[in-house]
C-alpha cells in the first residue's frame, strides 16, 4: 500500500502531530455539517471516465473500490484516510443516518456499492447525497480525498439524456469553491488538452494555483511520445503551480490475474526504477511519492485558509447562539421543575393576553386600531341612516295619509306614525350590528391564535389545546355578545327617551307658526331627527361597548381560566411534549454550537 513502506512510515510519524490535528479538525467540522454553512478545505478527485481515477484511489486506500464500464462512482464518495501506528485495519461506511462498521477490507466494494443503490437507485443514475468512507490503518496517509462521478459524454441505456451535464453540475458545484484542490487524472496515452477534466478545472482556476494532475496508464505510452510526456510533467505544456505526478497502478489484467495492491505498488516502483525516460523524475513518480504530496498539499492549503475559517467560525458562533436563543427554553427533566416551567410559561400568555385585551401590547397589528375601524363603518352605517330618513319619513307619511287621515283636522298627529319610522329605521340596523360582531370576533380570534403561538411555541399540546379553547370561547362569547345588543335592539323599539336634546326640539315645535297654515305633521322629520340621533348615539356606543365587553375582555378572561385548569393535570410530560422538530434542531444546534466551540479552540491553540 501507499504508506506500506518503512520511509512512508517514518515520514507519517513526522508529520503526525502537526497533520493529523488540522486534518481531524476539518473532518469533524465537515461530520456535523458546518461545511453547509461553511466551505471547508478538500481534495476533489474529477477525471474522465476510464481516466485510471479509481485505481488511483485503491493505490492510496489500500482497499479496492467498485469497478467496471460507464458510470462507476454514482455519488460523491469522502475518502477519510487515518494514519494509526499500532492500529489493525478498521473502517466505518456512513450516509444519510445510517453507519456500518467492518474490518474486512474485502468489504468496502458491496459497502460502498449498496450505499450508492439506497442513494442513487439500481442502475447507472447519480446522486448529489455524500457517502462517508472512513479507514484507519497503519498503511496509509493522513489523507481526506472526494471522489466525484467521472465525466460521461453520452448516456447509455437506462440513464437520462443530460446526465453528463448534471455530472458537470455536480462537479463544478465542488471544485468552484476556492477551498478546492482540484485533482485531475489523466491517462498519459490522450491528448492533455483535450481532457475535459483538465479544462474544467482551468474554467474555474484560471491561474492554476490549485489544480494538480496525476498522469496514469505510463505503460500504454506510444513509443516516441515520452519527451511529450516529460514535457507535461515538468510544466512546460499546461503549467500548474502544483505540478503533475505520474503513476502507474494496476491494470485490468493485473487485477484478472489477482494481483495485491501491494504487489501492484511495489511492480510500480520497480516499472520507474527501470523505465529510460522517466527513472529521473524521482519524486514526480509512484503512488508513494504521491500520497506524500497530497498529504502535504492538503495540510498547506488548510493553514493557508485558518485565517478566514477562524473569521467565518465567529460568525456562525454568534448564529448559531442566535438561533438557539430564538428557540424556547428546554423543559426541565425534574418533575417538580416541569409544573414550575409550565406554570411559568402559563404567566406569560396570561400576561400577554391581559395586556392584548387592554391595548398594551400589539402582536400582529394593532388590534385596537383594526377594531376602531370596524367601529367607525359602524357609525358610518348609523350616520347614512340618519341622511337618509327624510325620504323614509315622507314616504310613511304620505302613506298614512291616503289610509288612516279621516275627518281629523290639521294638527292632530298620530303617535304610531312615529314610533313606526323609528322601528323600521331600527331594524334595518340589525344585520349590519351582526356583521360588525363576526368581523372583530374574527380578528381578536386572530391575534389570540398569533399570541398562543408564539407563547407556547414548540410545545403542539399547548398549542393545540388553546387554539381550541380560543376558537369555542369565541364562538360561546360572539353569541353572547349577539343576545345582547338584539336585546338592545329590542329596547330601542320601545321608542322612549329622556334626554333632553328631544325635549328641546320638541319645545321648539310646539311654539311654531299658525296651525291653520301648517299640519303639524310636517314637523315630524324634526322630531324624528332629534330622537334618532339619540338612539344614533346610543346605539353607536352600545355595539362597540358589548363587543369589547363580551369578545375581547370576557373572551380573554375565560381563556385564561381554561389555560389554568392544565396547572392541575398530572400528565405534565404530555402537556410540555416539544415538536420533535424543535428538539432535532435544538440538538442539531447544540451538536453545531459544541463542534464550532471545539474547532474555534483548536484554531485559536494552531
Amino acid at each position: 500500500m501507499s504508506c506500506h513502506s518503512s520511509t512512508t512510515r517514518m515520514f507519517q510519524d513526522q508529520l503526525k502531530e502537526k497533520v493529523r490535528p488540522l486534518i481531524d479538525l476539518i473532518d469533524e467540522m465537515r461530520y456535523l455539517g458546518i461545511e453547509k454553512q461553511l466551505n471547508l478545505p478538500a481534495i476533489v478527485v474529477v477525471g474522465d471516465q476510464s481516466s485510471g481515477k479509481s485505481s488511483v484511489l485503491e493505490a492510496l486506500s489500500g482497499v479496492a473500490l467498485p469497478r467496471g464500464t460507464g458510470i462507476v462512482t454514482r455519488c460523491p464518495l469522502l475518502l477519510q484516510l487515518c494514519y494509526e501506528k499500532h492500529n489493525v485495519w478498521k473502517a466505518e461506511i456512513s450516509y444519510c443516518e445510517q453507519m456500518h462498521e467492518f474490518t474486512e477490507p474485502s468489504k468496502v466494494v458491496n459497502y460502498v456499492e449498496e450505499a450508492q443503490n439506497d442513494l442513487a437507485g439500481e442502475g447507472d443514475g447519480i446522486c448529489e447525497e455524500l457517502i462517508t468512507l472512513k479507514i484507519k490503518s497503519n498503511t496509509v496517509c493522513d489523507l481526506t480525498l472526494i471522489d466525484l462521478p467521472g465525466i460521461a459524454r453520452v448516456a447509455v441505456k437506462g440513464q437520462p439524456e443530460d446526465i453528463g451535464e448534471k455530472i458537470k453540475g455536480l462537479i463544478l458545484n465542488y471544485i468552484k469553491r476556492k477551498e478546492t484542490i482540484i485533482l485531475v487524472v489523466v491517462p498519459c496515452n490522450v491528448d492533455i488538452a483535450t481532457t475535459e477534466a483538465l479544462q474544467m478545472a482551468q474554467q474555474v482556476d484560471v491561474e492554476g494555483t490549485r489544480t494538480l494532475a496525476i498522469l496514469t496508464k505510463p505503460d500504454l505510452i506510444d513509443p516516441g511520445a515520452e519527451n511529450t510526456i516529460l514535457d507535461i510533467v515538468h510544466n512546460r505544456t499546461i503549467p500548474l503551480n502544483l505540478g503533475y505526478v505520474i503513476v502507474k497502478c494496476r491494470g485490468q489484467k493485473q487485477i484478472d490475474e489477482n494481483m495485491s495492491i501491494i504487489d501492484a505498488i511495489e511492480d510500480e516502483k520497480e516499472f520507474f526504477k527501470r523505465h529510460l525516460h522517466f527513472s529521473s523524475l524521482e519524486e514526480k513518480t509512484t503512488i508513494i511519492n504521491l500520497s506524500r504530496k497530497l498529504t502535504v498539499t492538503l495540510v498547506e492549503h488548510i493553514k493557508i485558509s485558518l485565517p478566514e475559517m477562524s473569521e467565518k467560525i465567529k460568525k456562525l458562533l454568534g448564529d448559531v447562539r442566535d438561533k438557539l436563543n430564538k428557540l424556547k427554553h428546554e423543559p426541565p427533566q425534574d418533575l417538580s421543575e416541569k409544573r414550575k416551567h409550565l406554570i411559568k410559561v402559563m404567566t406569560v400568555f396570561i400576561e400577554k393576553i391581559t395586556q392584548l385585551s387592554k391595548g398594551d401590547i400589539i402582536t400582529e397589528g394593532n388590534l385596537f386600531v383594526l377594531m376602531r375601524k370596524d367601529y367607525k363603518q359602524w357609525m358610518g352605517i348609523l350616520t347614512n341612516s340618519i341622511e337618509n330618513y327624510q325620504k323614509h319619513v315622507q314616504e310613511v307619511a304620505a302613506e298614512y295619509d291616503k289610509t288612516h287621515r279621516g275627518s281629523e283636522l290639521p294638527g292632530f298627529s298620530n303617535y304610531n306614525v312615529f314610533r313606526q319610522v323609528a322601528q323600521t329605521l331600527l331594524g334595518e340596523l340589525v344585520n349590519p350590528a351582526m356583521m360588525t360582531v363576526h368581523s372583530v370576533r374574527e380578528m381578536v380570534q386572530k391575534q389570540f391564535d398569533i399570541l398562543s403561538k408564539d407563547c407556547f411555541e414548540g410545545y403542539s399540546f399547548l398549542q393545540e389545546f388553546s387554539k381550541r379553547n380560543i376558537e369555542s370561547i369565541q364562538d360561546q362569547q360572539s353569541q353572547m355578545a349577539m343576545g345582547r345588543i338584539k336585546e338592545q335592539f329590542e329596547m330601542e323599539m320601545l321608542v322612549y327617551t329622556q334626554d333632553e336634546i328631544f325635549n328641546i326640539q320638541n319645545k321648539l315645535d310646539s311654539e311654531t307658526t299658525d296651525y291653520t297654515e301648517q299640519d303639524k305633521r310636517t314637523n315630524y322629520p324634526e322630531l324624528l331627527k332629534a330622537y334618532y340621533e339619540i338612539v344614533v348615539q346610543r346605539m353607536g356606543d352600545q355595539v362597540p361597548m358589548l363587543i369589547y365587553y363580551f369578545i375581547l375582555k370576557e373572551g380573554a378572561k375565560n381563556v385564561c381560566s381554561e389555560m389554568l385548569s392544565l396547572l392541575y393535570e398530572d400528565d405534565i410530560d404530555k402537556i410540555l411534549q416539544e415538536d420533535s422538530c424543535i428538539e432535532m434542531n435544538r440538538a442539531k444546534l447544540k451538536a453545531q454550537l459544541k463542534c464550532l466551540l471545539h474547532a474555534n479552540e483548536k484554531l485559536n491553540n494552531l
